[in-house]
């Protein structure tokens, strides 16, 4: 898509669908290892009692040693993200996955917004949701309220229900939409996971779902080139002495 298009989308409607960014054999394996990391995710989920409403939910799934790592460098549609916060730095906010499974009731298909401080047009967090499966009817394609970013509350359930738009793509795709953005899973009436991975960009001096740095193996941190450690906030940590 044309870069001036997308980012009016972005700012006229929320989102932007850009679709066949992905090698169709990079997705095939971000699908089998986001399949594996949901695996590890969801027993710790059930060790600490937090797995009601969180099926189909991964999160923190950066640094791991996978192909999601790969996403960071090169980060697909940079030139788009730049974009959107004006050419400053940015940083992951996180990293997680929805598998959307057949049934599930998890909180992501209520509507809601990912930032909960409304900030107009000040830009503060940007989401991109990368298609690993095919968004059809059947399988519950997400949904978005084109405008509501520009809305300081939340829109009534039967306005949700009423207006919102279903995306419906090809795994590859990328949507980018403003976090402000009310969106929800929508309902999956198929037989099989319809999974995405779902990166949220900030500002760099907002404070992280999990401190990256420490989270990472140092070995596999190491390794990573400094445009994907500058992601993960490497170059944006608070100091923690007086010579630091």
């Amino acid at each position: 898509m044309d870069m001036d298009r997308c980012e009016y989308l972005i700012t006229a409607r929320g989102w932007a669908h850009l679709q066949g960014v992905l090698d169709p054999a990079f997705v095939a394996r971000l699908a089998i290892d986001t399949d594996l990391l949901y695996e590890k995710c969801r027993k710790v989920q059930i060790a600490n009692g937090v797995d009601a409403n969180m099926e189909g939910s991964a999160h923190h799934l950066a640094g791991l040693g996978t192909s999601l790592d790969e996403m960071l460098d090169p980060l697909p549609l940079k030139a788009n993200i730049d974009r959107y916060f004006g050419g400053g730095k940015y940083v992951i906010n996180t990293y997680s996955a929805s598998l959307n499974p057949p049934g599930s009731k998890a909180y992501l298909a209520k509507p809601h917004r990912d930032i909960r401080a409304f900030t107009g047009d000040y830009r503060m967090m940007l989401n991109m949701l990368v298609l690993l499966d095919d968004f059809t009817e059947t399988t519950g394609g997400t949904l978005f309220l084109s405008g509501s970013h520009n809305a300081p509350g939340a829109p009534p359930q039967e306005i949700f229900d009423s207006h919102a738009e279903r995306l419906l793509g090809k795994a590859g795709d990328i949507v980018l939409f403003d976090s402000l953005l009310y969106h929800a899973a929508g309902s999956n009436r198929g037989y099989a996971r319809r999974r995405a991975l779902t990166i949220g960009f900030t500002r760099p001096w907002i404070k992280g779902q999990i401190d990256f740095p420490r989270y990472i193996d140092p070995k596999i941190a190491s390794a990573m080139s400094a445009a994907a450690r500058q992601l993960l906030g490497f170059d944006a940590r608070v100091a923690a002495s007086l010579e630091e």
